[in-house]
């Protein structure tokens, strides 16, 4: 275009990793309040998985792959999935039920890759059994069970972690860091998109069955609420959500297809988070526009899990644009390897994790929130996290 000024950046690609940062638990405002450390670990880190359905199957490869660590232990209900699991790791012991596991195992860090319904109860007892606890999100489905778990980790001397992987992209993660290197001012403004084909049934249907989901707003739009609480947060925490959803089947209006919604910030900031389940493959944008300029970003392929998608990342202000340059690929199996070797360096060397049990606990937070606006139509006032 006459008149614009396109410049490539030379953008540092590296994985992210846990910086040499004091762990701290948050007080009631989200600001640090005492530190606290895990009981760092120097051997072979012993994982437990939960559940082994399409993801958990996913996890499973992640920790194998993993250099330091050893996938001790499987827990699944299903006949069939612990052969499959005996079939796809054969030096791993497979058990039927998770409680088995945890009182026979000697397990360092459990991983927990089940229906939502189930996490608080699986992610309780790892704890309990004093074991390192590594979450799918939702971390949990109701806001006292997030504020438990937070409490277990802390008086255990343990680490809980929330997959929110898309932190641990070199796209969604490259947004944060020119966010933080000041390339667009003060961020004041964040809206995170997402067009795609209807969910997956998942293990015996649970993602369809509104009891053991949750709610659909837990599934997809919690990674959206956290990276943008995460791009905004230096406005601190989120002052109210207000909602609006529909669903596109008659017969079960509790399955909300389409979903939009308001966060709202004290200073003034807010973000916008919106999902549509009734389009074709996977689509993702995100802009977040500050007080000199915007950052645009963009993944698409033909299924989140794909390693071929196109994706990119720009930021500039009129006709001054930057265009960042990447020389990794990206996507969801790439971030949720990534986050595990993250986490097994947070073990050994008694780090924080990319995404906390306070941060898991936010944005499940804002997911029921929205439910309960969805439900209401009215604003939802979001109350500060329990310290």
């Amino acid at each position: 275009m006459s008149g614009t000024n396109t410049a490539t950046e030379n953008y540092q690609t590296q994985r992210s990793e846990p910086t040499d940062t004091t762990f701290t638990e948050a007080d009631a405002s989200g600001s640090p309040l005492q530190r606290f450390s895990i009981m760092a670990i120097q051997d072979e880190v012993k994982v437990g998985l939960v559940g082994f359905g399409l993801f958990g199957r996913h996890h499973a490869a992640a920790i194998t792959r993993t250099p330091g660590t050893c996938l001790s232990a499987i827990a699944v209900k299903s006949a069939a999935s612990r052969e499959a699991a005996r079939e796809a790791h054969p030096d791993s012991r497979i058990y039927s039920d998770y409680r088995e596991m945890l009182a026979k195992e000697s397990l360092d860090l459990v991983d927990v890759v089940v229906p939502n319904q189930l996490h608080f109860e699986v992610g309780q007892a790892a704890l309990a059994a004093g074991m390192h606890l590594f979450i799918e999100k939702p971390m949990a489905v109701q806001r006292s069970q997030c504020d438990q778990l937070v409490q277990q980790a802390k008086q255990g001397r343990r680490l809980l972690a929330v997959n929110h992987e898309l932190r641990l992209s070199p796209l969604w993660g490259g947004v944060k860091s020119l966010i933080d290197q000041g390339k667009i001012g003060t961020p004041l403004y964040a809206l995170v998109e997402l067009s795609r084909f209807p969910y997956r049934q998942g293990s015996e249907g649970w993602r369809y069955d509104i009891q053991r989901v949750g709610n659909w707003i837990l599934e997809e739009p919690i990674h959206f609420f956290d990276l943008a609480c995460w791009y905004l947060e230096q406005h601190g925490e989120p002052h109210s959500v207000y909602a609006l959803a529909n669903s596109r089947q008659d017969a079960h209006p509790e399955l909300q297809d389409n979903f939009s919604a308001l966060v709202k910030y004290r200073s003034g900031a807010y973000a916008m988070v919106s999902q549509t389940l009734a389009a074709f493959e996977h689509h993702v944008t995100a802009k977040i526009t500050g007080s000199e300029g915007t950052v645009w970003a963009h993944w698409s392929a033909a299924d989140a899990r794909s390693d071929k998608p196109t994706f990119g990342l720009r930021y500039g202000l009129g006709d001054q644009i930057e265009t960042v340059e990447f020389e990794q690929p990206t996507g969801e199996l790439v971030e949720l390897a990534d986050h595990i070797r993250a986490l097994v360096r947070c073990l050994r060397e008694d780090l924080p994790p990319p995404c906390s049990g306070h941060d898991g606990r936010r944005s499940a937070t804002l997911c029921l929130a929205a439910q309960e606006s969805v439900e209401t139509g009215l604003p939802v006032v979001v109350g500060p996290p329990s310290s």
